[in-house]
């Protein structure tokens, strides 16, 4: 199982990024790629946008992943995302998907991911803050037609995928229809699809509700089988029931609530052998924050294996 570096943080000195993720231009880039090798990390997941969205070229893409590779970090996933079955946004996010795909066959990538969430549907259920009671997008307010129009974008969007040799992954995602273990089987059993998989994103899981629909545990063994990428990170979790919310703090993956040393042994008992795709921390020093999660999953990784 390769550790690569799916980052949500990109402000190294002198660049700002702000609450963005984009690659850091030079000549910040290239002192970010040589600490993140350095740390250990063996690729990277970028998004669609790193590419250039719609305006992505061939030509640019291979041009940027060769400067990657040349740091020892290729782009080994590419990042799309959207709700697929909202009438405003269906077709910005279905182009997003294929666009995606398309590089996917430029670069040889064999993993395109896809979280499902959207922009709240109506406002008197307020923002999409996590910890709340009710969420918006969730696979609890879902009707069928929403299953049914994103299974069949998925499955079309499969068959793409599998002429270029990647698989699409779905991301267990708050405000998404794909938010639990449940939800997200059964959009996998509506597509039906040999290129379509699940991503079982344990923190998003957790950062939901106020109180989890499911347990950590339970989620990584009904998903582990049919997983083809993993995202991964951890929080913890400061529940006020007076309030009947929940706040989250965003933590390095050894002093969180979600238990890496079941959620590792479960993959590796599934024989899944994709990448654990590390979020990384979004404040402070990220970079040592990163590392001591890399030092923390190696040693886990060897002590089950052996």
């Amino acid at each position: 199982m390769k550790i690569i570096y799916a980052f949500r943080r990109s402000t190294v000195f002198p660049h700002i990024a702000g609450d963005s993720w984009p690659l850091p231009p030079e000549p910040t880039l290239s002192s970010f790629l040589t600490t993140a090798k350095s740390i250990g990390f063996e690729g990277l997941e970028l998004g669609f946008e790193d590419f250039g969205g719609g305006a992505a070229t061939e030509y640019g893409a291979k041009e940027l992943q060769a400067k990657l590779e040349s740091f020892g970090l290729p782009c080994v996933a590419i990042r799309a995302g959207g709700s697929l079955c909202m009438p405003i946004s269906q077709r910005q996010n279905r182009e997003r998907l294929h666009g995606s795909v398309d590089i996917a066959g430029w670069l040889g990538l064999g993993i395109v991911n896809t979280a499902l969430s959207g922009p709240p549907r109506n406002k008197t259920l307020g923002p999409n803050d996590p910890g709340k009671q009710i969420q918006e997008g969730s696979s609890q307010l879902a009707t069928v037609n929403d299953f049914e129009q994103t299974s069949a974008i998925l499955r079309e969007a499969g068959d793409k995928a599998g002429n270029v040799g990647a698989n699409i992954t779905v991301e267990v995602h708050q405000n998404s229809i794909a938010d639990n273990s449940r939800s997200t089987s059964m959009l996998l059993d509506m597509v039906d699809s040999d290129n379509v998989f699940a991503n079982p994103d344990l923190g998003n899981l957790l950062w939901h509700y106020d109180e989890p629909e499911e347990s950590c545990e339970a989620a990584i063994m009904a998903l582990a089988a049919r997983s083809k990428y993993w995202h991964c990170k951890n929080l913890q979790r400061v529940h006020i029931p007076e309030l009947g919310r929940t706040y989250f703090l965003k933590v390095p993956i050894p002093d969180g609530d979600i238990d890496y040393r079941f959620a590792i042994s479960a993959m590796l008992d599934a024989d899944y052998d994709g990448y654990f795709a590390m979020e990384g921390t979004r404040t402070g020093d990220h970079l040592s924050k990163d590392g001591s999660s890399v030092r923390y999953v190696r040693g886990l990784m060897k002590e089950l294996s052996a």
